[in-house]
C-alpha cells in the first residue's frame, strides 16, 4: 500500500476510478489501468501490491475527497438557518454524487459489493457516513437549541440519512426536473415532521 501520494499514484487512482465504476471490481484489469496511465502493468506493483490494494487506496481517496467536500459545505452554510443548512447539504450531496463515475461507484459497490473487497467497502462506507453524521449532529443540536427542531436528534438524523439515500437513488432514474420536484416534495414533509414531532 502506498505510504504517500505522489503524482504517479494520483494518476493511477484517477485512471482506476472510472474503470472500477463502469466495469466493477472483477471487470477492471490492472493492464487496462496501466495502459491508460501510460506505464507497463508490472510498474503498477511498484506502487500497489495488488488490485485490492489499488482499490482500497482509491476508496480512501474518495473518502478523503468527500470529507473535504463536507468541510467546505459546513463553512459555506455557517450563517444559514437550520432548515437551509439541512436542505443545502442534501442538495449539495446530490450534486456531488451526480458525478457519473463517483455516483456509479457508490451505487455499484454499495448495492453489489464483490466478496474480495466487501469488508473494505463496508469500512469506507462507515467512515463516510460517520463524517456526514458528525456534521448532521452539529446542525441538528444547534437547530434544537434555536427551537427549529422538535423531534429527537437521532430520529432526525436517521430520517435525513434515509432521505439522502432515496435522493441519491432517484438521480439514476429521473430527469433533473422530476428529481428536483420529488426532492422538494419530500423535503416539505421531512421538515414539517422534524418541526412538529
Amino acid at each position: 500500500m502506498p505510504q504517500a501520494t505522489t503524482p504517479i499514484i494520483e494518476k493511477i487512482e484517477k485512471a482506476a476510478l472510472p474503470l472500477f465504476a463502469r466495469n466493477g471490481f472483477e471487470g477492471t484489469s490492472l493492464s487496462k489501468i496501466a495502459k491508460i496511465v501510460g506505464i507497463k502493468k508490472p510498474s503498477l506493483y511498484a506502487h500497489f501490491d495488488s488490485k485490492e490494494d489499488l482499490f482500497l487506496a482509491m476508496l480512501q481517496k474518495v473518502n478523503r475527497d468527500y470529507r473535504e467536500f463536507l468541510r467546505e459545505k459546513v463553512d459555506k452554510y455557517s450563517n444559514m438557518t437550520t432548515e437551509q443548512q439541512l436542505y443545502w447539504l442534501l442538495k449539495d450531496n446530490s450534486t456531488y454524487l451526480k458525478n457519473e463515475d463517483l455516483g456509479l461507484l457508490f451505487k455499484r459497490f454499495m448495492l453489489f459489493p464483490p466478496l474480495e473487497v466487501k469488508d473494505t467497502l463496508n469500512e469506507q462506507f462507515i467512515k463516510s457516513e460517520e463524517a456526514l453524521t458528525e456534521v448532521l449532529i452539529e446542525i441538528v443540536k444547534d437547530g434544537k437549541q434555536r427551537g427549529d427542531i422538535q423531534a429527537e436528534e437521532d430520529k432526525v438524523i436517521d430520517a435525513y440519512l434515509c432521505l439522502l439515500d432515496g435522493t441519491f437513488e432517484q438521480l439514476f432514474y429521473y430527469s433533473e426536473g422530476e428529481h428536483e420536484e420529488r426532492l422538494s416534495n419530500a423535503w416539505v414533509v421531512f421538515w414539517s415532521g422534524v418541526q412538529g414531532c
